[in-house]
């Protein structure tokens, strides 16, 4: 069947029109125009018996690097997102072909962890089976092919949402969907930790999983505290600024802001900031000095000040107080770069993240702007009066490159199967 016939068919599918606009967020035809051709190219291997899934990116509103240590973030799912075609297989073997790279071919009955798969999807996809197994859930083979619009090493958690989708998968195909989006946050969180072989914690797939604009206090991280404030802000653009950089070979930087803040937590008798108490880490910072690096407590300043940050947040959402939330996002991110300092690795004088804050803090339809996610290379979040949405995308083009400046919407649903 040719790209063209494909496309009308999903126009004329009812089931399918709905799901695109009332869970991603973009018009049928968008949608359409996306998943013809992947629908035709999964076909001419796998055949006519398929289901369609859409993963989306997250941005970090508030709460940067505070979730590894049980702290609160607002996060929110967005239209750009990782989209599959999906047939299941007889047997255990997973094979996923993404459009521009290798194929990833993984047999589930072997969950055990390889070392040599280390930082790959192959140890994504094997995580997730061995997560869904530990709990008791179905998994089984299947093949999917996949498309991106969450790129890579850019700060959207590209990894996080294919996570997610394989967790969305298993769950669709052989559990019934029957596996709460929280669970499936912990699977892939899991995956990504113990055989990816990176500390993150769970808010990535939080975000991801559960859809919306989200508050999480990861106090409990079997058991978060999840609610959605009432984000009801009228002629403001989420714009987002890919600077250049690829933050995926910088894991050690990452890292050493969760092991900066456990050591100044160890000292204070906990294994989390989160159950150390503010007041005793204050009075004994001129002790702490002989044990831990000066940016270790700044790092530490940073997660009290930004839980507080992120319950403020929400009050002003939910109050639609709009200079409020605007500045307190925006306060965020200065405490991530002056206190947190992620916003460019050690020693590199290459800075486009500090350049691209520094430009948006010119620009006065700016209402509020800050580093995003993991950091030291990306993106950058901005809030944008959507009346100079456009003069504010060609302001950063003429620097960073058109195709870096993209606007995206926020999405209700998380991971999801659509028909």
């Amino acid at each position: 069947m040719a790209i063209e016939q494909r496309k009308n068919f999903l126009l004329r599918n009812d089931n399918f029109v709905k799901a695109v606009t009332e869970k991603l967020g973009y018009d049928a035809q968008t949608a359409a125009e996306r998943f013809a051709p992947l629908i035709e190219k999964h076909c001419e291997e796998w055949g006519d018996n398929y289901f369609l899934f859409s993963s989306p990116g997250r941005i970090e509103v508030c709460g940067n690097h505070t979730d590894h240590n049980n702290g609160k973030v607002i996060a929110a799912a967005v239209t750009a997102d990782t989209i599959a075609v999906v047939t299941p297989l007889e047997g255990s073997k997973v094979v996923v072909k993404s459009v521009g790279y290798p194929a990833v071919e993984v047999d589930i009955s072997d969950l055990t962890v390889n070392p040599k798969e280390e930082g790959t999807s192959h140890a994504l996809v094997r995580g997730v089976a061995k997560g869904f197994a530990d709990r008791g859930y179905k998994t089984g083979g299947f093949a999917a092919t996949t498309s991106s619009q969450v790129f890579k090493g850019a700060g959207m958690s590209s990894s996080a949402s294919f996570e997610v989708l394989v967790s969305e998968i298993f769950n669709a195909l052989y559990n019934s969907g029957s596996v709460p989006a929280v669970q499936k946050a912990i699977i892939s969180q899991y995956a990504e930790n113990v055989y990816f072989g990176k500390p993150s914690g769970l808010m990535d797939q939080a975000a991801i999983a559960l859809g919306g604009i989200s508050y999480i206090d990861f106090k409990d991280t079997s058991a978060p505290e999840v609610y959605n404030p009432d984000w009801d802000f009228k002629g403001l653009s989420v714009v987002v600024v890919n600077c250049g950089g690829d933050h995926c070979d910088l894991t050690p930087q990452y890292a050493a802001i969760r092991y900066e803040m456990e050591a100044v937590a160890g000292l204070l008798g906990q294994k989390k900031l989160r159950f150390a108490d503010e007041r005793s880490f204050y009075s004994q910072i001129s002790s702490l000095r002989e044990s831990v690096s000066d940016r270790a407590i700044l790092r530490a300043m940073h997660f009290f000040e930004e839980n507080g940050r992120v319950d403020a947040l929400a009050k002003a959402i939910d109050t639609h107080d709009f200079d409020k939330a605007m500045a307190l996002i925006t306060q965020s991110g200065d405490s991530s770069y002056k206190k947190l300092q992620n916003c460019y690795p050690e020693g590199e004088t290459s800075q486009p993240i500090p350049l691209a804050l520094a430009m948006c803090q010119k620009f006065d339809g700016v209402k509020a702007y800050r580093v995003h996610g993991g950091g030291f290379a990306g993106t950058i979040l901005t809030f944008v009066d959507s009346a100079k949405k456009e003069e504010f995308a060609a302001y950063m083009s003429a620097v960073f490159g058109k195709e870096n400046v993209f606007a995206v919407g926020i999405r209700s649903s998380g991971t999801c199967k659509i028909i």
